[in-house]
């Protein structure tokens, strides 16, 4: 790679920044990703991360690939980050995403830590007009109220990532307008809420008592106009946040559909 002031050699020690990492690097700039990054039900890239040295995102290991620059999440093992630096390896870390528009921010950040700023602004004005053609698109009325609901009651409240996801195909966040933030959600608070559209995070294989709460008789009850979600297109900033909006937007449809108005 010629010397451009860019990193020669990156390694990526987070989910997320693995698939930042990946869309935006030079070829061979990118020399490693974290073993998440080969999981297709979290990674929307496992094919490509396939072709990259996989690490565990232990400071020795990550020490022996001679990086340039090591990129991580603000989550990522504080030892390993300390130990990283203490061994002279620059690091820079990336926070988590709240909105779509740090998804934007994400990227750009991407794009300069790894030299590659007009990528980074290509990807993000291509992300801008696929999220605006999305919302174009979007059906209008009044929007459904909708509740994610995960293993364990677990759901996606106010200035979350989700509420975008759902406000951009035409729902609404029916846990964050009754004042929820990320965090369990009792049953019996879904039950009063009583959503339109009930959105469960798909299966993992094997049994889960942490999955068992989605198939009690309330929340069975509520899905009669239910909907699935994706792991993969939820859990990090990326473009493919816009697979998230598509799955939405066409259970809204769905929904409009089975309205008893819907023929009038």
């Amino acid at each position: 790679m010629a010397d451009t002031g860019a990193p020669g050699r990156v390694v990526s020690i987070n989910l997320c920044t693995d698939q930042l990492a990946m869309l935006l690097a030079a070829e061979d700039q990118l020399v490693s990703v974290s073993r998440i990054a080969l999981d297709p039900r979290v990674s929307p890239m496992a094919d490509e991360a396939q072709a990259y040295i996989i690490n565990a995102g232990r400071a020795e290991e990550v020490h022996a690939l001679t990086p340039d620059l090591v990129v991580a999440g603000v989550y990522t093992s504080r030892d390993t980050i300390a130990m990283l630096r203490r061994l002279g390896i620059e690091v820079q870390q990336f926070d988590i995403v709240h909105s779509l528009d740090d998804v934007r921010a994400r990227i750009l950040e991407m794009g300069k830590a790894l030299g590659q700023e007009a990528r980074a602004e290509a990807m993000v004005a291509r992300f801008d007009a696929d999220l605006a053609q999305l919302k174009e698109t979007r059906q209008g009325g009044d929007a459904p109220r909708a509740a994610l609901y995960y293993a364990n009651g677990y759901t996606s409240g106010a200035k979350s990532l989700a509420t975008d996801i759902l406000n951009a195909a035409g729902l609404r966040n029916a846990p964050a307008e009754a004042g929820y933030d990320w965090g369990k959600l009792p049953l019996e608070m879904l039950a009063m809420l009583d959503p339109d559209i009930v959105i469960t995070a798909r299966r993992y294989p094997g049994g889960s008592r942490a999955e068992e709460v989605m198939d009690h008789p309330v929340a069975r009850g509520l899905r009669g106009q239910g909907a699935g979600m994706s792991d993969q297109d939820w859990v990090c900033g990326t473009p493919f946040v816009l697979r998230a909006v598509r799955d939405m937007a066409e259970a809204r449809r769905a929904y409009d559909a089975g309205r008893p108005d819907a023929a009038e």
